[in-house]
């Protein structure tokens, strides 16, 4: 039996853990924290029989999600799978302190005014004409780009730069350009027109496929919905889980990995071995030895990452807010939030933590440079206390307009990512996030980097999302197993998903393929009218 060592227990991890096992390989996962999951997992709040939790960030699962959802049918949790615990949101919120609110549809559109009002998010009412017309062009462009251009120019040029935005009103940057960031790990200024505006547009096609809900949500904290079961799950194939196993190096001789020294001083020695350690820590096990056998294992360090953590509100009552994700469109540093417990119709609130609790609302802050409202400090510069109050200030802002929502009498406590560790500066992110960033593609290696039992699961491999997320980890962790396999002899490997986009728009993407290795530019390249580009196209159908 072929012996697969695997370093790190994140989402990459133990997706390659699942695939390898489920075939009959021999698996071990070596985990320096304390519990599975990585990011995604639930922390318990004090050491109670039965704590609250808190998180890095809530969970988050749009319509694009194939992979994990994938592998979530394939874990028993009571007579289900662990799939049941997935539940649809209804709608999405984009408060404002100074504009109309808008709350926008995320269930699939059955009526007519349904599909229309799914559009919104996209298209909003406030946006000028001009500026719709402009994005409409932009996405276009975008769909109907061949991947070699895709990869070739558009991931060259940033998704701000590309969508014009210091050139467009202000409502368009608050609603479109800024949106990717509030959901997804994406920065608009840095992250690139390939994969923003991809992303982008899988979140629209979410919302419009009458198949699939939008977006889903899980239906207890992470650990207890998802990560327990799925441990449980792999330790019935006999995988060996080691917690608090913090690994130190690999061990090479120049042709093979020979093993996996550990900090306690003990080496782990299997046939193949699996690295889904995070971006920031990959670097400590790639020796210069190892980056001269497969070179890009050396350019894992050029890739960037970004804060983009999450803090915990318990409440008196609970507080629903709209039945989805609130986007906070003026907060300074760029929340999104969740009211967790009308979500969570079997997880008993009440009996956990303090007596007063009987809401739970989840934030995530993804600008930690802007200053304040409160103390008018950057997140970095602020301590736990500070963050936690600035955060508080800034809901309230947006939610106590037309009427009150949250007071300060309602708060029970809270819980900050314990990642984040207080410095004389301020706070030090000891758990930052992989982010996209313009040309960053030709830095993301394959699962598969050359040598001969040596793989990598983690979400800066490269995959089809290109994307910081629990999908694109997944896929990795995929990828990484099909790698082995293939090098085994197996012939049932992992399934990989491509990401979706309309048929209808292939054959231009054909035609492009071919001005591109022309050398030809886009029809819509730059700043084309939409009259102009739409022209185009007809002459591309016609020259068909």
């Amino acid at each position: 039996m072929t012996h697969v060592v695997v370093v790190g227990g994140g989402i990459g991890g133990l997706s390659a853990a699942h695939e390898l096992a489920e075939r009959g390989f021999d698996v071990t996962v070596l985990e320096a924290a304390e519990r599975f999951g990585g990011k995604a997992r639930s922390v318990p709040v004090d050491d109670g029989e039965a704590p609250l939790h808190g998180e890095h960030g809530f969970r988050f699962f749009p319509a694009f999600y194939r992979h994990v959802i994938d592998t979530m049918t394939r874990i028993p949790d009571g007579t289900g799978t662990v799939e049941d615990n997935l539940v649809e949101t209804e709608a999405t919120l984009i408060a404002s302190t100074h504009r109309r609110d808008i709350v926008a549809n995320t269930r699939t559109p059955e009526t007519v005014s349904e599909w229309l009002e799914a559009l919104r998010p996209a298209f909003a009412e406030d946006l000028p004409p001009s500026d719709v017309r402009f994005l409409v062009e932009r996405l276009l462009y975008v769909l109907t780009a061949c991947e070699e251009r895709r990869e070739g120019e558009l991931d060259d040029i940033s998704w701000w730069e590309f969508i014009d935005a210091d050139n467009r009103s202000q409502e368009f940057r608050d609603r479109l350009a800024l949106a990717v960031q509030s959901l997804v790990a994406l920065r608009p200024q840095l992250g690139s027109a390939r994969t923003i505006g991809t992303i982008y547009l899988q979140l629209l096609f979410g919302q419009l496929d009458p198949t699939q809900p939008a977006e889903r949500v899980l239906n207890a904290p992470t650990s207890e919905a998802w990560i327990d079961p799925w441990t449980t799950y792999l330790e019935s194939l006999d995988v060996e889980l080691h917690a608090e196993t913090p690994a130190q190096e690999l061990l090479f001789d120049g042709r093979r990995v020979t093993g996996v020294s550990l900090a306690s001083g003990e080496t782990v020695v299997g046939d193949e071995y699996v690295i889904a350690v995070p971006v920031e820590v990959s670097p400590s096990f790639f020796t210069p030895k190892l980056a001269r056998a497969a070179p890009a294992l050396g350019r894992i360090d050029q890739l960037d990452t970004a804060w983009m953590n999450g803090i915990q509100y318990f409440l008196t009552n609970d507080v629903e807010i709209t039945r989805g994700h609130q986007v906070y469109a003026d907060a300074p540093w760029a929340l999104t939030s969740i009211s967790q417990r009308q979500f969570w119709p079997e997880f008993d609130v009440e009996n956990r933590g303090p007596d007063a609790v009987n809401g739970v609302l989840s934030v995530i802050a993804s600008d930690w440079d802007t200053p304040g409202i409160l103390y008018d400090k950057p997140a970095r510069n602020c301590t736990r206390e500070e963050i936690a109050m600035e955060i508080w200030a800034q809901l309230k802002a947006h939610l106590n307009t037309a009427e009150t929502t949250l007071t300060d009498e309602t708060l029970v406590d809270w819980f900050l990512d314990p990642a984040l560790v207080e410095t004389d500066e301020g706070v030090e992110n000891r758990s930052p996030l992989l982010i996209n960033t313009v040309g960053s593609l030709r830095n993301r290696p394959p699962a598969d980097v050359g040598i001969e039992n040596l793989t990598l699961a983690s979400d800066y491999v490269r995959t089809n999302s290109d994307l910081a997320s629990m999908e694109s980890a997944n896929e990795a962790g995929r990828r990484a197993a099909n790698a082995i396999f293939e090098r085994h002899g197996r012939s049932d490997r992992a399934q990989i998903w491509s990401l979706r986009e309309p048929a209808v728009f292939e054959p231009f993407k054909q035609q492009d393929r071919i001005r591109y290795r022309l050398g030809l530019p886009h029809p819509a390249t730059v700043t084309h009218s939409i009259r102009g580009f739409s022209s185009d196209i007809q002459k591309l159908i016609a020259n068909r």
